[in-house]
């Protein structure tokens, strides 16, 4: 039971880890633009998930942990902030590549247009609770960003994967908020989210998960050109080869 929190973390992470060094894959090679775009994103989050332990909006069952802390979090949580970003870009980076099939610029424009407005509609509508507003406010933001502002031609795939990675999110939040477990890894207090429930997640952790996604991408992406020449990166997995570079394939 101690181990729980720690597990889901472990088996997260591992197979992406793994097949990072799969000589078709070589995802060791994006490290070097991967890493900081966790750190940075993960320092980002880890701060605002101590904000909100502090004020008690969410909090940790002790049943469910080691007993190691980080500060005020204990330390599984801070492992989620980057567990979960190597895996689901490790899967963006093979979508990238396995999937040539794109959904069209227009399609891609309406998606996003189509969130910010939700997420604004969000958080007037529910101004009350914090985890409602600080997730849709800060999902409002980062895609209004890569859309408009830095016009980024990776959202498509990265709408395709964040998708396909529904199925194995409702599986370890739903571990976490206590699907399956006498009682949740992860608690909510009631009044700062909408209390719309699938099964035993709020609704938020969907764009919250999102949001931790969309920031690695946008700093990887980015670091990822400047770091790794094409020569360099082409062969690997989510690698932008020449001919996709002049069709502005991204990376």
């Amino acid at each position: 039971m101690k181990f729980t929190y720690l597990l889901v973390d472990f088996f997260t992470v591992l197979i992406p880890f793994v097949f990072s060094f799969h000589p078709q894959i070589k995802f060791y090679k994006h490290w070097p633009a991967l890493f900081p775009a966790m750190i940075v994103t993960g320092i980002i989050f880890i701060a605002w998930d101590m904000y909100f332990t502090q004020l008690k909006i969410w909090g940790f069952n002790p049943d469910y942990l080691t007993g190691v802390y980080m500060g005020s979090l204990p330390v599984e949580e801070v492992l989620f902030f980057f567990c979960i970003p190597y895996s689901c870009i490790f899967t963006y980076a093979c979508f990238n590549v396995l999937f040539k099939k794109r959904l069209s610029e227009r399609a891609t424009l309406f998606i996003s247009t189509v969130l910010i407005v939700l997420s604004a509609f969000m958080v007037i509508l529910f101004s009350a609770h914090f985890y409602t507003v600080y997730t849709f406010a800060s999902l409002a933001i980062l895609l209004f960003t890569a859309q408009y502002i830095l016009k980024v031609t990776w959202l498509s795939v990265f709408y395709i994967t964040y998708l396909a990675l529904l199925l194995p999110f409702f599986i370890v939040n739903g571990l976490l908020t206590g699907t399956g477990l006498q009682a949740p890894v992860v608690w909510y207090n009631p009044a700062q989210i909408i209390n719309l429930r699938m099964l035993t997640i709020p609704f938020e952790d969907i764009f919250y998960g999102m949001d931790l996604i969309l920031l690695n991408m946008i700093i990887y992406t980015f670091l990822i050109k400047k770091k790794l020449p094409t020569t360099k990166y082409s062969a690997g997995i989510g690698a932008t080869t020449s001919n996709n570079a002049n069709s502005n394939k991204n990376p």
